[in-house]
């Protein structure tokens, strides 16, 4: 390394961003994640003993991937080779695997490959890498913040061992903050104090994530001038400028997206209309199309509340007209009535359950004769065929009803429809009892 390489260096760490240079260099300095590198961990004892075969890492922003891979090429003896998914094309990575298949045979030194961003790699691209996985020429190290089952091909996926990062705690957070606001490493050569409660603050706006935690202390401390004694305090009022609002870690297109909503659902299928309020006010404040969260209360109150309340789906209907018609901001009130109307009534499944049963039936038994006499009469010359003769009109009857035969013979006492003991269900039960019954 010349001079020139030394100040160039030296100088990009200095004016690298705080969470650039507060990366671990040691497994020992990495904060949380101890349910993947604890000391007992399979992950702890392959860095530790450079045996690691092909990862992927997956969590949200700001919870230790890059770091982790950082830890990795500091401790292996192998090649260690970086590309970003978002820049980097097949021409680089056929450089890598040249490179890579020299280095294994000329010296038998293995190349780890640590590709961040992994999901934004194409099919062919991921393809590509494929043989070189499986041959031993590269060890993967994939990053990602959407879930892999989702994005990467399922022939890398089985070739590699997933690792889920979690947000990291408040204690967590703020064990990083401490250490950026006084070590040398980050901030403290400018002679920096941070108050308690500042540090809390941090700590939960940021939501787990160590990068939005850090950028806040860094531009705290590059932004406020020194007191009479001659050092920088970062007070609350100054925490809460430096990070304004919660990230919330959603993405339209990422499993983020379909964990909200699924837990949206299943908490109005469960009747917690605080749990179901909270997931929407997460949609919402996301930016979450208002038209898609309408549809799936329009589903759920037919799926999960069916017959039991009726009136559900015409709440739930009607909703979806107005957030279109009404937009946002006022929207939110609309859908937050439907969703407690839909998470408050009475549940049933029965109407889906049915249609599910009886679409399973067809699939078995196809297309089962339907009985003569319900066959269409509207036609000269249907008597002599047999069609709609002997069909009984149920109005001429006592309580217009009468004891006939619907369904195909093969299947006359499958029972598809089972109403519930709920709401308006369990009426329909007893109503439908009535009609066979005697009186």
């Amino acid at each position: 390394m010349d001079l020139f390489d030394y100040m160039r260096e030296k100088n990009e760490k200095r004016e690298s961003p705080l969470a650039s240079r507060m990366r671990p260099a040691t497994l020992e300095e990495v904060v949380g994640q101890e349910h993947i590198i604890g000391k007992d961990k399979l992950l702890y004892r392959a860095i530790k003993a450079d045996k690691l075969g092909s990862v992927i890492f997956f969590g949200p922003p700001g919870t230790g991937k890059t770091s982790l891979a950082k830890v990795i090429a500091n401790t292996t003896k192998s090649e260690f080779r970086q590309i970003n998914a978002t820049t980097s094309g097949k021409k680089e990575m056929e450089e890598i695997v040249s490179a890579a298949k020299d280095a294994l045979g000329m010296y038998g030194k293995r190349t780890i490959l640590f590709v961040d961003e992994i999901h934004r790699f194409n099919k062919a691209q991921q393809d590509y890498l494929l043989p070189y996985v499986e041959d031993g020429t590269v060890t993967l190290i994939g990053a990602t913040t959407e879930n892999p089952y989702f994005e990467v091909n399922s022939a890398l996926l089985s070739r590699s061992k997933i690792f889920e990062l979690k947000p990291l705690s408040r204690e967590n957070i703020e064990e990083l903050i401490r250490r950026a606001v006084y070590d040398e490493r980050g901030m403290g050569m400018y002679n920096a104090v941070i108050d308690d409660n500042a540090v809390h603050f941090i700590a939960d706006i940021a939501g787990g994530d160590a990068r939005a935690a850090l950028n806040a202390v860094e531009l705290g401390i590059l932004t406020t001038d020194r007191a009479e004694d001659g050092k920088i305090h970062i007070t609350l009022p100054i925490a809460e400028e430096c990070i304004q609002k919660r990230a919330v870690g959603y993405d339209k297109d990422g499993d983020n997206h379909y964990d909200t909503i699924s837990a949206f659902i299943k908490s109005m299928r469960g009747s917690d209309p605080d749990a179901a309020a909270y997931y929407l006010a997460r949609m919402l404040y996301a930016g979450e199309d208002i038209k898609f969260i309408a549809r799936r209360i329009m589903i759920c109150a037919s799926e999960d509340v069916g017959n039991a309340d009726p009136m559900a789906l015409v709440v739930a209907v009607n909703a979806c007209l107005a957030v279109e018609r009404v937009g946002m901001p006022e929207a939110r009130i609309i859908l937050s009535q439907a969703a407690n109307y839909v998470a408050c009534a009475p549940k049933s499944n029965s109407s889906y359950m049915a249609v599910e049963n009886a679409l399973k039936e067809v699939e078995r038994s196809g297309s089962l004769p339907i009985p003569p006499y319900l066959q269409d009469a509207h036609y000269r010359g249907h008597e002599d065929l047999g069609r709609g003769v002997g069909y009984k009109y149920a109005h001429d009857f006592p309580k217009h009803w009468v004891d006939q035969q619907y369904l195909p013979d093969a299947i006359k006492d499958v029972k598809f429809y089972e109403p519930s003991d709920c709401g308006r269900d369990k009426e329909t039960r007893e109503f439908l009892k009535y009609l066979k019954s005697d009186n």
